[in-house]
This record gives structure tokens, sequence and C-alpha cells, in this order.
């Protein structure tokens, strides 16, 4: 039975874990959005600041204290949110979109195609993402978008395994072999048929990968391999322990980039995994089986355990 937009809804929001993780990311883009009307302070405005005004506590104008430079915290981290998910939800695309590609073509043409494709794959999964990373960054020129590519073209060899795997299954099924048997072309098989059979794991996996991607840029920025020019949580981490922050104890200005980093990828998983439950009827029904079996099997004396 095919999944309308409607049905899948009614499933998805009887999911706790799901609707937790859509509400976490939700209210993370909104913030993003809308941060101009939400921040206090506009970060790229010039000020004026005494000594007192640098790492000052918390305070009703500053309800998150301030930085090092004077600047209201709050609205660094508002602002910050723009860039952080923009990476992920970049970074992410080009990773899923190369991954997804390799996958269906190895998955689908098989022999010589899938090995060189998938070998290939191995020798980029053995190689540790955040390294390479981190070399190819301090090598060019450390803007927003070469972060944004790097991590993309670093992130995709998950993606590929699982879409390929999702494609040997469904390319043996007896619809495709009855399109394949009356002359269908490739490309219709795989657009027509088995591509909307694998977006729901691909669905699943840019949930995912978006909070690897905003922890990958994240860690790049608190090296110091971010965009000097974009302020994001990873920036704001950077700046905090290499100015001072901490022998000064200014812990508002390392707990709030922190929380957010944690807010948006905790978000990511409960949502992947919600999505997960809901568009894999296999796994929904293993566990409402599980929970079933848990009712009805009485319990044993302990005699005889």
């Amino acid at each position: 039975m095919q999944t309308t937009p409607t049905s899948f809804w009614h499933s998805f929001r009887r999911n706790r874990m799901g609707m937790i993780g859509l509400i976490m990311l939700g209210l993370a883009i909104f913030v993003a959005i809308f941060a101009p009307l939400l921040a206090p302070f506009d970060p790229a405005t010039p000020l004026r600041v005494s000594i007192d005004d640098i790492y000052a506590r918390p305070s009703p104008a500053h309800p998150l204290g301030t930085d090092d430079a004077g600047r209201d915290v709050l609205s660094n981290f508002i602002y910050g949110a723009r860039v952080s998910l923009f990476v992920g939800f970049f970074a992410s695309a080009i990773s899923i979109g190369i991954g997804g590609v390799i996958g269906l073509v190895a998955g689908y043409l098989g022999g010589r195609v899938e090995t060189v494709l998938m070998r290939f794959t191995d020798i980029m999964l053995v190689i540790p993402d955040l390294p390479l990373a981190v070399v190819i960054v301090a090598l060019t020129r450390p803007n927003l978008w070469n972060i944004i590519f790097i991590i993309g073209i670093l992130g995709w060899t998950g993606t590929a395994r699982l879409v390929r795997a999702q494609t040997l299954s469904v390319k043996q099924r007896k619809f495709v072999l009855r399109a394949r048997a009356i002359g269908a072309g490739n490309i219709y098989i795989i657009r027509r048929h088995i591509f909307p059979l694998v977006l729901p794991l691909v669905v699943v996996n840019t949930v995912l990968v978006i909070s690897l991607a905003i922890l990958n840029e994240s860690t790049l920025s608190f090296l110091g391999l971010g965009d000097p020019t974009a302020l994001s949580w990873g920036q704001m981490l950077n700046f905090a322990f290499t100015r001072g922050a901490t022998s000064a104890g200014a812990w508002w200005a390392l707990v709030a980039p922190g929380f957010g980093i944690v807010w948006v990828v905790l978000g990511c998983t409960l949502l992947g995994q919600g999505l997960e439950q809901t568009l894999n009827p296999r796994l929904r029904t293993h566990h409402l089986a599980v929970g079933d079996e848990m009712v009805a099997r009485p319990a044993q004396p302990a005699g005889d355990r």
C-alpha cells in the first residue's frame, strides 16, 4: 500500500521520539530564519566597549552575558544558528547526492561497475573523515563554501552503501523484473520503480547526515579552521577557548554554543529514528510484535527460570 502524506503524518505523529526531534529541529530552524527579529543586537554592528563590558556576567541587558569583544552572547548564539544549519543542510545535500547516485548505479547495474564503485567507496570509507578534512581545509582557503564542499565530498560513503543495499533488494522484486521484461530502459526503471522505494531510506539518512555535517563544521571551526567572517557555534567555542573565557570564568561563552550543537544533533538523531520507524513498515511491525509479545507472555515462576 502506497504511503500518502496524510497517512504518513498520522503514523508519524504517534511516534513520540520523532515528534520531539521534529520540534527541536524546527525550533532551531525558526531561530535561524528569524534571527534579525529575535536577536537583541546585531553582531555585525561596531561597538564601543569598556573593560567592564568584556566577559560581563548575564544581566537583563545581556541574558547570556558578553564575550571577549563585549558582544552579546545571545545575539551571537542566534545568528550562529544560521551558519551552522546552513553548512549542515548544504553539506548533507552534497553527500546525499553523491552517495545516492553511486549507490543506485552500483546496486542496479552490478557487475564491474558495482565492483569499481564499491571498492572506491570502501577506500574512502576507511580514510578518517575529520583528519582528512583538517588537512584539506588547512591547505585551501578556509571559507564557508570550501568547508561545505569538503564536508560534503567526504561524507557520502555511508549513504552509498545503504542505498546500494536497498537497491539490490528492490531490483529483485517482481514488478521490476516485469518492467525489464517488457523492454523498459534502465533510467525509466530506476526513476519510476527503484528510486521511490529507496527514497524513504535517503530521507532518514539525510537527517542524520545533517547532524554529522554540523558536528564536523563545529570541530573545524573549534580548531581554528573555520571561516573567520562567518560566526557559527563552532567559531564561538573557538573564540571562547582561545581568548581566555575559561580563565575568566565566563562559562556562558562556552555553554551557549555547546548547547546549540547538542540541541540540533540530538533533534536530528531523534527525528531520524522516528522517520525510520514510520517509513519502514518492517521495523514498525517488529516493534509492535515485540511489544505485544512482552505483554502477552506470562511471568515465569522463579523456580522455572
